[in-house]
């Protein structure tokens, strides 16, 4: 199944919550949304005398995704909160509690809704700063969040070169700063697939290569395809079908049964992404993309990143299935002429 989405609450959508952008995609006749993790400070706090004793599925109060607990995040939904723990809470306005997770989450799978969320876009797992220590925790606080959703993946990215001539010591850590993560994931039986985006600049870690050889040196990592930033960073190599099955096809044996991609138009410049833009201009074209996803019979989600939101989310869909009546057509006139040859021959052997 090809599913197409939005990559936020759909522009025209008249509520500004999660669950209205759900509500939204469904009416739309669409089955992907994308949640972009654009607000994810977090506040800490004591809890109230009334809190403990709880856990942070039953707490009212914000999405308070974990607590602290002798310098020891604790995410476990069912975990008692204890007087001298410190809850953390998003400043994301994405639920009004961890509670409210759930029956979001059931919501889309009864309407046929596949949920993904995006870290926030700067993001740097090189560096071994406090900006890392805080990129981290996105990460983490992502994965609690798309569980609790039954969500699918969560795409990130990990970060920019200080020196692009010299890359050995970010590479080295971000992959340090990923397997630990993978390890988290794992010890906190986090469902959601972890995924990371190939980039649209040459000082940002996530070429194809350098994404699916993170692949190749942790497990659970998934592949995340940005088309128009790998069109960029490639200075517009994709432009053919077989453009887009090369791709495809290097990165499917990673990518646990589903492949999710990214697509949009796009400007760029000498190898670098300027900005996304409405499929129709540039030349990066869909058409292409739509065969090579019919050839190769994968399921896959297409994420529209362009500035028309659900209204590109569509015409990919409408071009996807404008290609498949094509090809299912040119079947049918197929069997039928051969029906005909072979009626034909029948009759002149009698």
């Amino acid at each position: 199944m090809i599913r197409f989405g939005p990559a936020g609450i759909p522009l025209s959508c008249k509520g500004r919550t999660l669950k209205d952008g759900i509500e939204d995609v469904h009416n739309l006749g669409l089955t992907a949304i994308e949640i972009p993790m654009v607000r994810a400070g977090t506040i800490e706090r004591y809890p109230e005398e009334e809190e403990i004793g709880l856990c942070i599925a039953e707490l009212k109060d914000g999405l308070v995704v974990e607590f602290i607990r002798d310098d020891i995040p604790i995410c476990d939904p069912s975990e008692p909160i204890g007087e001298d723990d410190v809850l953390v809470r998003m400043a994301s306005g994405i639920a009004d509690s961890y509670g409210s997770l759930i029956p979001i989450g059931k919501m889309a799978e009864r309407l046929d809704v596949k949920i993904s969320l995006h870290t926030p876009y700067f993001m740097d797992l090189g560096s071994n700063n406090e900006l890392t220590e805080r990129s981290l925790n996105n990460i983490r606080h992502c994965g609690v969040i798309s569980n609790a959703l039954g969500g699918d993946i969560v795409t990130t990215n990990l970060g920019l070169y200080k020196d692009v001539n010299d890359t050995a010591e970010t590479d080295a850590n971000i992959i340090e700063n990923v397997a630990a993560i993978m390890e988290w994931w794992t010890e906190n039986n986090i469902k959601t697939r972890l995924g990371v985006e190939i980039t649209g600049r040459q000082e940002a870690f996530g070429s194809l290569e350098q994404v699916l050889s993170l692949c190749d040196e942790i497990d659970g990592v998934v592949p995340v395809i940005n088309f128009p930033h790998h069109h960029s960073r490639t200075r517009g190599s994709l432009m053919t079908s077989a453009d887009f099955k090369d791709i495809l096809e290097k990165a499917e044996p990673y990518c646990s049964g589903s492949i999710h991609t990214l697509f949009s138009g796009v400007e760029y410049h000498d190898g670098n992404e300027r900005r996304f833009t409405p499929i129709k201009k540039g030349d990066l074209k869909f058409e292409p993309l739509a065969e090579t996803l019919i050839d190769l019979k994968r399921d896959a989600t297409v994420i529209s990143g362009s500035p028309l939101l659900e209204h590109d989310a569509m015409y990919m869909k409408v071009i996807h299935e404008r290609v498949l009546t094509k090809r299912v057509a040119k079947v049918i006139r197929a069997k039928k002429k051969d029906e005909a040859s072979a009626a034909e021959a029948d009759a002149e052997e009698e």
